[in-house]
């Protein structure tokens, strides 16, 4: 017999909707979490997708602590004194059926390890997974923790447990790692009034507006964010750790760079500092992903690299929640058959590549990686802005030099070779198509 038949092991989205999807079944479950409480431990900057929520949580958006829900999205390039941008509203995001959300993880985490409580699991805090247990064939059945006779045997333990996932790893289901795989997430929480907010990002009551940029980041391969929420702004960077760690700059003097750039600086004036935080961010989507499966494990969420950074697409959570759901089903589904080896839970892997947990990045394989490049970082936001100024300045009394030779002198100026233009193009429209 076993303590329990599905032990999860932390309480973030993943974790959670896990938690949710094999309690509602009837299954006893027992959600870990490392923090005092879920969300404790969370820094996040960012949009929240939670549609997927509709199977588990069919009001969600009634009851979860959404800030805003966004109303428009706008990608920005920069260059050192120029500024591109791209933008798209709809004010149909803001009503139901919702599209996106920013949210407060300290809260949404919380609320939704609650969910999960309310569909039968037993939540435990303030506790650290530190190994995992085996029977005598070697299957893993339980975990140890740091407390005094803290371990705890499972048919089933899924490994929601975060980037850099101790479980994953002591089941040896990663490979050797790969820094430049990884960036960090650096953000500041900037407090202004919500009527400031509002007037300063068009939006009203509680709309939101998502802000993504390529450039800016003081050379350092990356991106940033601004993110609204009712009376805060979120604004950081995303900075790749080998490019991060081979120059003296220090990640709060990047972020202090951006928000003295021109296209930046008017919408956080008068803005108080009132939270800084760091995490670390799996961004290498496919290539980067470890096994999902062994005998008596799963493996969701950040532990399993889930996040999808290609360009215009930077999502995470919706990935998390996915993916521990269907874990949860799974498990459920290789207790009831008797037969929770590897090849028993092999369900997990089949819902994750029949839905757009695994489409999304097989479709998107290149894209990080295109995103990421020193070429696409530090010579497109030149040339794209510098294409831009040249066709709306008016040079009177010389005649418009017309957009084929602007390209051309832009391309050579910002020093990409025609073949490397035409390269990153099939590139891109290859994933993008």
């Amino acid at each position: 017999m076993t303590d329990t038949d599905i032990i999860v092991v932390g309480a973030g989205p993943a974790g959670s909707c896990a938690a949710i999807a094999a309690a509602k079944a009837g299954k006893r479950v027992v959600l870990i979490e490392r923090g005092p409480f879920p969300g404790s431990k969370n820094m996040y900057g960012g949009v929240i997708y939670p549609r997927i929520l509709d199977e588990l949580i069919p009001d969600w958006f009634e009851h979860a602590p959404i800030q805003r829900w966004i109303v428009r999205r706008s990608t920005m390039l920069l260059s050192d004194t120029g500024a591109l941008n791209i933008d798209y509203r709809s004010n149909a995001w803001g009503q139901a059926p919702y599209n996106g959300a920013t949210a407060y993880r300290p809260d949404f985490d919380n609320w939704l390890a609650q969910q999960a409580v309310a569909a039968g699991a037993e939540l435990i805090c303030s506790t650290t997974v530190t190994g995992l247990l085996r029977d005598a064939q070697g299957r893993i059945n339980g975990i140890t923790t740091d407390r005094p006779d803290g371990d705890l045997t499972a048919s089933v333990v899924i490994a929601c447990d975060g980037v850099n996932s101790f479980i994953a790893k002591d089941a040896g289901l990663y490979k050797a790692v790969d820094a430049s795989n990884y960036t960090l997430g650096v953000k500041e929480t900037l407090s202004l009034p919500k009527n400031v907010i509002d007037e300063r990002f068009g939006v009203r009551d509680n709309q939101g507006v998502d802000i993504e940029i390529l450039g800016g980041t003081s050379g350092v391969n990356g991106g940033g964010f601004i993110y609204t929420n009712l009376d805060t702004i979120a604004l950081g960077v995303v900075l790749k750790l080998p490019k991060l760690s081979a120059q003296k700059k220090r990640p709060e003097e990047i972020i202090a760079e951006l928000k003295r750039h021109p296209a930046i600086a008017p919408l956080i004036e008068g803005a108080e500092v009132i939270e800084y935080s760091a995490h670390l961010i799996p961004e290498a989507g496919l290539d980067m992903m470890p096994k999902m499966v062994a005998d008596g494990l799963l493996v969701a969420g950040d532990a399993a690299a889930l996040c999808l950074a290609a360009g215009i697409w930077l999502e995470g959570v919706n990935f998390a929640m996915a993916s521990g759901m269907y874990a949860g089903q799974s498990a459920v589904q290789a207790i009831t058959a008797g037969n929770t080896t590897a090849s028993g839970l092999q369900s997990y892997t089949k819902k994750l590549n029949e839905t757009f947990v695994l489409k999304d990045h097989k479709k998107l394989r290149k894209i990080p990686h295109l995103v990421l490049s020193d070429r696409v970082q530090h010579k497109y936001p030149g040339f794209v802005t510098g294409i831009m100024e040249r066709m709306f300045r008016v040079e009177n009394p010389h005649p418009k030099p017309g957009v084929r030779r602007i390209l051309r002198e832009e391309r050579k100026k910002a020093g990409i070779s025609l073949m490397d233009l035409v390269r990153d193009a099939l590139t891109g429209l290859k994933g993008f198509g």
